[in-house]
């Protein structure tokens, strides 16, 4: 059939997510860092955001994979 472009973009997508997510974890408390996005923790959440879109990638690469050997 060919390459499936959602495992990649999965693994690239998780991977960044979860440094995403995790310096903003432990940059909670840093008031400075966040100030100019109204307070808001922008690394956590766009971190998390990412580690849900990779998911779904591995998800949905996962489950073709799976469909085409029960063929």
């Amino acid at each position: 059939m060919g390459v499936d472009i959602r495992l990649p973009i999965g693994f690239m997508f998780t991977i960044l997510g979860l440094l995403l997510t995790l310096f903003g974890i432990f940059t909670t408390g840093d008031n400075a860092l966040y100030s100019r996005s109204l307070g808001i923790n922008v690394n956590l959440w766009t971190g998390i955001l990412m580690l849900v879109f990779g998911g779904l990638m591995l998800f949905y690469a996962y489950r073709a994979k799976k469909m085409i050997k029960k063929d």
